[in-house]
């Protein structure tokens, strides 16, 4: 059964099971006796390893339960380490951004500037990072299109303005090279499920200056922004998980990208009026497709009643498919923008993934067409 949907999620890797289960019996690491000591132990190791990965110092890695949790520590704690009121950031950020500014404007009287975005799926001008800011958001790849987005750029602007950079790298890390003292942002967060991690984990990659004003309280753990207790056996498998796919990111890049580019074109060949969504750069496992009339929700019961498992690349929330800002934000007509497809590959798909779905994507879609019309 082809799984296409791995920007939702990727299938964990044996390494990082394998981690897991060797110290799932880790008890506290904040215990100052033998236990403690052995399970804060496997937690530094894993912290270090991580922040070797991703260009950071080990004091900079924060462990949170998801990638959405990581990037509400990093725009609240930031918008609240600030004297400044102003926010920037684009309309085309996952809702565990979006909807986070959206509450700053509404709770604590941020004053909101938006990033425009380009038909093309980038945005497009960001001369609204040259005035300081609390904190400006810029995602480094969108979940929906896969359209890279300009975040060394982004970065230059705010370090002349003096403005903290969030990016959210949920997509990217694990797939693309990510160097965080290179790039110049203040914090960024990834999410380890989406590089064959165990899910219920995120990474916050946090600088020391400006530190991000805590929004948990509790006993301190995570230089105080994130306090619990962290699961040991989770970090040492998000550790394991990560080595192994900044390992292959130079091969997977190679081997998936050709495989996406096959998937593009078979199907922009079998169906008639459909289009791609985005520009390059876009990451190298995304087809995001729009099938003018189509029926989203009827795309995916067609495919998936064919044994193909995919998603429209809209907002879901507990299982109901919300109209995509991102492509309102792109300026794409409801009638095409209701026919979106999201297809994303990773490490499990194979060519006769690809083939499956050119040979039953214009059956797909002529029905999903008509599914359309009622």
């Amino acid at each position: 059964m082809p799984y296409l949907d791995h920007a939702a999620t990727t299938p964990m890797r044996q390494c990082a099971i394998d981690a897991w289960v060797e110290h799932s019996a880790e008890l506290n690491p904040g215990g100052q006796y033998g236990s403690g000591r052995r399970a804060a132990a496997v937690l530094a190791e894993a912290r270090e390893e991580i922040a070797s990965l991703l260009g950071a110092d080990p004091v900079e890695v924060i462990f949170t339960g998801s990638g959405t949790e990581a990037n509400n520590i990093a725009v609240r704690g930031l918008f609240r380490a600030s004297p400044l009121e102003r926010v920037v950031s684009s309309p085309i950020e996952h809702p565990a951004v979006l909807e986070t500014v959206k509450s700053l404007a509404v709770t604590e009287g941020a004053d909101m500037s938006w990033l425009p975005v380009g038909g093309d799926g980038h945005v497009s001008d960001l001369s609204a990072l040259e005035s300081p800011a609390a904190v400006a958001c810029l995602m480094w790849a969108n979940n929906e299109t896969g359209a890279i987005q300009p975040v060394a750029e982004a970065a230059a602007r705010v370090a002349e303005s003096g403005t903290p950079l969030h990016v959210d790298a949920v997509q990217v890390v694990g797939k693309l090279s990510v160097d965080f003292h290179a790039l110049g942002a203040t914090t960024l967060a990834a999410s380890a499920h989406k590089f064959g991690g165990p899910r219920g984990t995120g990474i916050l990659l946090a600088r020391r200056s400006p530190t991000p004003a805590a929004v948990l309280t509790g006993g301190g753990q995570e230089r105080g922004l994130r306090s619990g207790t962290v699961d040991v056996a989770s970090a040492a498998a998000t550790a394991a998980a990560l080595r192994e796919a900044v390992a292959e990111s130079d091969r997977a890049r190679r081997e998936i990208g050709a495989l996406r580019d096959a998937l593009v074109a078979g199907v922009l060949a079998s169906v008639p009026g459909a289009r791609v969504t985005s520009a390059e750069p876009v990451l190298p496992g995304h087809a995001h497709f729009l099938f003018p009339g189509a029926n989203g929700d009827a795309l995916i019961m067609l495919l998936d009643s064919r044994g193909i498992e995919a998603s429209t690349g809209s907002a879901c929330a507990a299982g109901v498919n919300r109209s995509s800002h991102v492509l309102e934000a792109m300026g794409v007509p409801q009638r095409e923008a209701a026919g979106a497809l999201r297809l994303t590959l990773g490490r499990t798909t194979t060519t006769s993934d690809v083939e499956l779905v050119v040979r039953e994507i214009a059956v797909v879609v002529e029905r999903a067409r008509v599914a359309g019309m009622v």
